[in-house]
C-alpha cells in the first residue's frame, strides 16, 4: 500500500467515525424526543364515589361541574331484545342497556371507573365489553366476560381525555357488534368542554339481514353478507327512520349544536355530513386536535367524532352518510329540525336585486 493510499484509507476511516458519532447523536436526540411526545400518565388521587348516569341515544348525560377525579361506578345491563329495524321488519338485537346504539357514558379525566356488566338472565350469549379508552389488555373484554344471569366488574384510570367507542368482544366479535353491540363513552378534559346549546349523540350502524332491504317480518342476520360487507340496513341510532319526524333532533336559529358522533361499523367507514351547514368544529377520531370550517367528516369503524355547528336560518337540516345511497336507500339519514326567524341575507330563495333597485 503507497502511503497517499494509507492516508486516503486513514480519511475514510475517520469519515465513517465522525459519521457514525453523527448518527448515534441524531438517534439519542430522536429518542429524547419521541420519549418527550409520548408523556408519562400517572393516575390520580380520586375523592368519593358517584353512580353515572346513562342516556339512550339521542340524549346525552349533562356536562360534569365538578373540578376533581372521583370513583364512578357505571351499572351496564346487556339485553338481546326484538326491536323493529324499520317499518314492518323486526330484528333481534344483542344491546348494552336495552338499546342501539348502547347507553352514553359519560366521566372525567383522572376518574376512576368501576364497570359493573350485567347479562340478563334471559339471554342466550355470553358477553363482554372493550372500551376503547382502556389502557389494559382487551379495553376490559377478557376480565368482563360474562354469562347470562352473571354480572362481572373491573376498574380503570380515565387518563386519556376523548371521545371513545365501546363493543361487545366476545367471538365471534363480528356478529355482536353487526346485531347492535357498541356504544360510546366520553371522558371529559379536566377543564371541561365549551358550553353549548344542545348535546346529541348519533352513531352510525350496519345490518346485515337474510330478507332484502324492506322484506318484512322478523329477519335473521346473515353471516355470508357480513363477510362480503354488503348490509341491507346502514342506519343512525339502531333503525330506520330514528331521527326523522317525531324523533327529529330539535334546536333553534343562533343556538350552538354538538353532536357525538360515533360508528359502530362493523366494517364501513362513515362520511358524516349535514346538508345545508359547515360544521364549524370537527375533533377528528374523538381526539383533541380541533378542525374548522369541515364540509364532511371520515369516521372509521370503531371510531367516533366530535362535531360542533350554530344554525343560521330555520329549516331541517339532514344528517347523512354521504356514501349518498346509503342515506336514501339504506336508511342513514336523520334530521335537525331548526326553527326561528329567516334572515335573508344569509340564505334566501330568491335572486339578490342589483345594488340601488
Amino acid at each position: 500500500m503507497t502511503k497517499r493510499s494509507a492516508r486516503r484509507m486513514t480519511w475514510v476511516g475517520a469519515g465513517v467515525l465522525a459519521a457514525g458519532a453523527f448518527a448515534g447523536a441524531v438517534l439519542s436526540m430522536g429518542a429524547t424526543r419521541a420519549h418527550e411526545r409520548v408523556p408519562v400518565r400517572e393516575p390520580e388521587r380520586v375523592r368519593g364515589v358517584e353512580v353515572a348516569r346513562l342516556t339512550a341515544a339521542p340524549a346525552v348525560p349533562a356536562p360534569i361541574t365538578r373540578d376533581y377525579a372521583t370513583k364512578v361506578v357505571v351499572n351496564l345491563e346487556v339485553v338481546e331484545k326484538e326491536m323493529e329495524l324499520a317499518p314492518g321488519v323486526r330484528y333481534n338485537f344483542w344491546t348494552f342497556g336495552g338499546t342501539v346504539p348502547g347507553s352514553f357514558i359519560r366521566v372525567r379525566q383522572g376518574d376512576q371507573v368501576e364497570i359493573h356488566l350485567t347479562n340478563d338472565m334471559h339471554d342466550q350469549m355470553p358477553h363482554n365489553i372493550d372500551i376503547h379508552a382502556v389502557s389494559g389488555p382487551g379495553g376490559g373484554a377478557k376480565v368482563s366476560m360474562t354469562m347470562p344471569g352473571q354480572t362481572s366488574a373491573f376498574t380503570w384510570s380515565a387518563e386519556h381525555p376523548g371521545l371513545y367507542v365501546y363493543h361487545c368482544a366476545t367471538a365471534p366479535v363480528g356478529v355482536h357488534m353487526a346485531n347492535g353491540m357498541y356504544g360510546l363513552l366520553l371522558v371529559e378534559p379536566k377543564e371541561g368542554l365549551p358550553a353549548v346549546d344542545h348535546e346529541f349523540y348519533v352513531m352510525q350502524g350496519e345490518f346485515y339481514t337474510k330478507g332484502k332491504n324492506g322484506e318484512p317480518g322478523l329477519q335473521a342476520f346473515d353471516y355470508q353478507k357480513a363477510l362480503d360487507e354488503r348490509p341491507e340496513y346502514v342506519v343512525f341510532n339502531g333503525a330506520v327512520g330514528s331521527l326523522t319526524g317525531e324523533k327529529a333532533l330539535q334546536s333553534k336559529v343562533g343556538e350552538s349544536v354538538r353532536i357525538f358522533m360515533g360508528n359502530g361499523g362493523p366494517n364501513l367507514v362513515s362520511s358524516f355530513h349535514v346538508i345545508g351547514t359547515v360544521l364549524d368544529n370537527v375533533y377528528p377520531e374523538g381526539g383533541s386536535v380541533e378542525e374548522h370550517d369541515v364540509q364532511t367528516t371520515l369516521i372509521p369503524a370503531g371510531g367516533a367524532a366530535i362535531v360542533e355547528f350554530r344554525p343560521q336560518v330555520p329549516g331541517d337540516y339532514v344528517l347523512v352518510d354521504h356514501s349518498i345511497f346509503r342515506a336514501f336507500s339504506k336508511g342513514a339519514l336523520g334530521m335537525l329540525h331548526v326553527t326561528g326567524t329567516d334572515n335573508p341575507l344569509v340564505y334566501h330563495g330568491g335572486a339578490t336585486p342589483a345594488a340601488g333597485k
